[in-house]
Parts: structure tokens; C-alpha cells; sequence
């Protein structure tokens, strides 16, 4: 169910993206970068900051479809839980928590940010792609998860299976989606 009165039937972002193509243009053209690029994260790493972030953003239709795949790829759902607990403890790759750190705080808290928190991920060995690729991914997940509150789409979660990051990525360099 969507706040938009010409569409109140709209219940996923496929629907308002065939509806009003170009909306989608900006979003995709940074995932597009991300996803072709050789990024020093892995699929599962970028998914997991991913759902991380909509989990940070309370964002339950976004987090609802990036666990779906997260689950798929073969990875324990308690970790989101682990990880709202406490970062220090949660069962991921170690190298991973300081830049689970900035995106929480990227998210929640970003006028805290200082060049302290860019460091400690330079210091667990990072180079500048994986930080640049963390900020993008965290952007694009927070704007998405506005962009889905915002209009409606998330009062009604439902179950999901194609998340709106995988539906950018099926859109042409056009904004139309792929058939």
C-alpha cells in the first residue's frame, strides 16, 4: 500500500519503478559501479552491510528482502541480532567490524564521524575501494530505505524475494527494467 493517492495499490518498489522509470536512474547508476567494478568486498560482504544498514534503519520491507538473500547465500540470520547486540562479539570476519562500525555510525550518528573511524578501517587493512564501496552501499541503502518509507511501500512487508538493490540492478542503463 503506497501514500500515493493516483496508486494505492502500489506494494513494491518494482511497481513504482515500472510506473516512474527515471526515479531509479541515480540509485542504479551507483550500484552499477559498485556491482562491475573488482571490489575488495565480497558479494556476501556487501550484503550483509547491506541488510545491515536497512536493520540499522528499522526498515522492514528493505530488510525483509536483503535477508532473504543473505540467507541464501548460506550465512546464520542470528548474526543481525549478534550484530544489533554488539559488533565486537557478532560471529562475522574481524576485518569486516570496523567498517560494520562507520556504517552504523554513517547511518545513525553521521555528524559523529571523524577521520579516526576512516582509519581503523584502513588499519584492519582495507584500501581505499572497500571504504569508497562501504559509503556508496551504505548511501544507496539509506536513500532506499527512505525512498521505500517515505511513500508507503514499507507499512506492508509481505514476503519478498527481489529486493529493490537486485531490481536496480536488472534495469537498463535506461531506467527501464529488463524483461
Amino acid at each position: 500500500m503506497s501514500y500515493l493517492p493516483s496508486s494505492p495499490d502500489l506494494a513494491n518498489v518494482a511497481g513504482l519503478l515500472t510506473k516512474y522509470p527515471r526515479r531509479g536512474i541515480l540509485l542504479f547508476k551507483l550500484l552499477e559501479d559498485i556491482k562491475r567494478s573488482f571490489s575488495p568486498l565480497s558479494k556476501g560482504m556487501r550484503e550483509l552491510i547491506i541488510t545491515y544498514t536497512s536493520s540499522l534503519n528499522q526498515c522492514d520491507y528493505c530488510y525483509n528482502a536483503h535477508k532473504a538473500v543473505f540467507t541464501e547465500l548460506g550465512i546464520d540470520e542470528a548474526v543481525f541480532d549478534q550484530l544489533k547486540n554488539d559488533i565486537g562479539t557478532a560471529n562475522v570476519d574481524e576485518k569486516l567490524k570496523p567498517i560494520l562500525r562507520y556504517i552504523k555510525k554513517l547511518t545513525l550518528t553521521p555528524h559523529q564521524l571523524t577521520q579516526a573511524d576512516a582509519q581503523k578501517i584502513f588499519d584492519a587493512g582495507w584500501d581505499e575501494q572497500a571504504f569508497l564501496d562501504s559509503v556508496c552501499i551504505c548511501a544507496v541503502v539509506n536513500c532506499m530505505n527512505r525512498f521505500v518509507t517515505g511513500i508507503g511501500i514499507d507499512q506492508e512487508v509481505g514476503t519478498i524475494r527481489k529486493s529493490a538493490m537486485d531490481l536496480l540492478f536488472d534495469m537498463n542503463s535506461d531506467g527501464w527494467a529488463k524483461a
